[in-house]
């Protein structure tokens, strides 16, 4: 793909500021959202474009961190009042979480605006909002080759008539496989994700957690495993980032077809584990583009049959 002084890859979503309790350790007032770790990500391989809200208490140090990860920063808005907040506590095994606080702040008031050179952008990601604001989103672009959309079991619960739509209208679906059960009412994974395909997307990517992740389409299914850590300090963003990262190897590549996803998903795992090595952005902040590929390398190794 040719050089761009325009980001080929705009991601929308939330900005927070965490305070995040593990059986270890407790971090307060940190960097989060799911735009903050997917955009981190995908910085590593392609220019990428911020699409998010902050409040007038958002410290510089983290608009800085951005920008020294080269991250086009031309859709982040600033809004008087504060920034998004959210409280969390891991329990021991580190899968399950309980959510302490959550204070929306500016980001209930946020209507995401795509400035006019992010409107080209041939990939789009589109994070973990309202599904009214992701269509908000997909009227603004002109002819993106790719869209991905993130979902929840909130907006399943309370919005799915709109999350319908949109999922009728993006190219991949990402979400975890509870949510993929609730969505369809399907317990078997295949089942939801046929149930899903059906809706419209070409494919649909089921994230697993530890146990990594599963692409569905019409050609079949792929496995592939979460790159192995024998520790790990905070999973908060790892979807996030794994999303990011995989969007970021896919612009970067200038394909779509199922091949090509496949390698992305590759780089997404690898992103991802690096990612939670560390609390918020600390870990990917150190990393550089050799030592993804040395462990995209070890992975491929992993998963070798001969």
């Amino acid at each position: 793909m040719k050089k761009s002084t325009s980001p080929q890859l705009v991601i929308v979503g939330s900005i927070g500021i965490d305070t995040i309790e593990t059986p270890r350790e407790k971090r307060v007032e940190i960097l989060g959202g799911s735009v903050s770790y997917a955009c981190a990500a995908a910085s590593f391989f392609v220019k990428t474009g911020m699409v998010g809200v902050v409040g007038t208490d958002f410290p510089p140090e983290h608009r800085a961190l951005w920008e020294k990860m080269g991250i086009d920063l031309a859709g982040l808005q600033t809004a008087e009042g504060k920034t998004f907040r959210w409280s969390g506590i891991y329990e021991a095994n580190m899968d399950n979480r309980r959510t302490l606080l959550t204070e929306l702040n500016v980001f209930e008031r946020f209507t995401p605006e795509l400035p006019e050179a992010y409107r080209d952008a041939p990939f789009l990601f589109l994070g973990n909002i309202a599904p009214e604001l992701q269509l908000h989103v997909l009227e603004q672009v002109r002819s993106p080759e790719f869209v991905l959309i993130d979902t929840m079991d909130l907006w399943i619960n309370i919005a799915r008539e709109k999350l319908v739509e949109v999922v009728g209208k993006c190219d991949m679906l990402t979400l975890n496989e509870s949510e993929a059960r609730l969505f369809t009412g399907a317990h078997s994974l295949m089942d939801a994700a046929e149930t899903l395909l059906a809706m419209g997307p070409e494919f649909v990517l089921i994230k697993k957690g530890a146990a990594g992740s599963m692409l569905f389409s019409k050609n079949g299914i792929f496995l592939l495993h979460a790159f192995p850590l024998a520790d790990f300090k905070d999973p908060t963003g790892a979807g996030d980032t794994f999303a990011g990262g995989l969007m970021g190897a896919l612009a970067e590549s200038g394909r779509t077809d199922e091949k090509s996803i496949r390698r992305a998903m590759l780089y997404g795992s690898v992103t991802a584990a690096f990612g939670v090595e560390e609390f918020s952005l600390e870990r990917l902040a150190t990393i550089d583009r050799q030592q993804i590929e040395a462990r995209a390398d070890t992975l491929k190794s992993m998963c070798r049959m001969e």
